[in-house]
């Protein structure tokens, strides 16, 4: 193992104990100090409160480091196959350790914070960035798809705000679930045909032969797997905005009815 090898691997332990650390220490002394309504919750939604404040600390930190690779890293755009994958490791390296320590979490506290789906999703990531951090190979494609983490904070936020007892209607609520449905159809939904007609791009190249089958596997049955699940999970996000836009709107004009009847 090469110099560099090593160094991902200790960024993905360092991960995977920092997000442990977090998810048992940070995220309960915090919670107590900024959230007073968090000593009110029942055991199971303290464990889901706490894995969701590591989730949204995780999705920031990646997801920045993930745009900013976009935007200035020339190596991986130029060539996505192949380009030198030094940075994305690197973001990579942190997910793998974050995903390892949430599917830990996962199977602890099955009955808290169980979910088929998560597993699923985070078992077809790990699958293909076992080839990004083995192989070096596929960078563009393992960062792009890293630019759904910023849809996280929004979708986590709507969970405090309900557990908290905030109405749906309430102002804060409404403000969320439209950036919710907003970011999330964006970097999840609105770059699909971004992300596929880029891979059809290196289709049949010189680059794209030299994908070992297990590679090809894990890029394009992932995309897929994920995929399906985003416009699933995109589905149930419209529905609930529509719903909570629709209550607001009820109960606006029953107010506005109450008062020209006084």
């Amino acid at each position: 193992m090469d110099l560099f090898s090593q160094l991902i691997l200790v960024i993905s332990v360092t991960s995977f104990l920092s997000f442990q650390w977090l998810f048992h220490r940070v995220s309960p002394w915090v919670s107590t100090r900024v959230s007073p309504g968090f000593l009110r919750l029942a055991d199971k939604q303290k464990v889901e409160w706490n894995s969701r404040t590591v989730s949204t600390l995780h999705a920031l930190l990646v997801g920045l480091f993930c745009l900013y690779i976009l935007l200035f890293d020339d190596a991986i755009n130029e060539d996505p196959v192949w380009g030198d994958p030094t940075l994305v490791k690197i973001n990579v390296g942190v997910t793998t350790g974050y995903l390892i320590s949430d599917l830990l979490l996962i199977f602890y506290y099955w009955k808290a914070i169980g979910d088929k789906f998560f597993v699923v999703h985070h078992l077809a990531a790990l699958y293909a960035y076992y080839y990004v951090l083995g192989h070096g190979m596929l960078p563009y494609f393992a960062n792009f798809r890293l630019l759904a983490e910023f849809s996280t904070p929004c979708v986590n936020q709507r969970w405090f705000f309900e557990v908290l007892g905030y109405p749906k209607s309430s102002r804060p609520n409404i403000a969320n679930g439209m950036a919710m449905a907003v970011v999330f159809f964006l970097v999840r939904i609105a770059v699909m045909p971004l992300y596929y007609s880029r891979m059809w791009s290196v289709y049949g190249t010189e680059a794209f032969y030299q994908v070992p089958r297990g590679g090809c596997a894990a890029w394009i049955i992932s995309s897929i797997c994920l995929d399906v699940m985003n416009v699933m999970w995109m589905h149930k996000i419209a529905r609930g905005c529509y719903k909570v836009m629709r209550s607001a709107r009820q109960h606006k004009v029953g107010t506005q009815g109450n008062g020209k009847t006084d």
